[in-house]
């Protein structure tokens, strides 16, 4: 049981070391994210989009 209370003291004082990030950094890299998931979606939607026209038109 002191392995473990030794081990959570020694993370508290580890994640005070850490440089957190502010709130508005956080919402910024949040918006960046879905912005760029949903540009990705919608590039690879009109690109499969796009490749089962040419097959049907052109193939099948």
């Amino acid at each position: 049981m002191d392995k473990i209370i030794q081990f959570l003291k020694e993370v508290r004082v580890e994640l005070a070391k850490v440089s957190w990030p502010t709130r508005n950094q956080t919402v910024l890299y949040t918006l960046v994210v879905i912005g760029i998931s949903v540009f990705m979606a919608v590039f690879l939607g009109l690109m499969d989009f796009g490749y089962k026209f040419m097959i049907d038109k052109f193939l099948l």
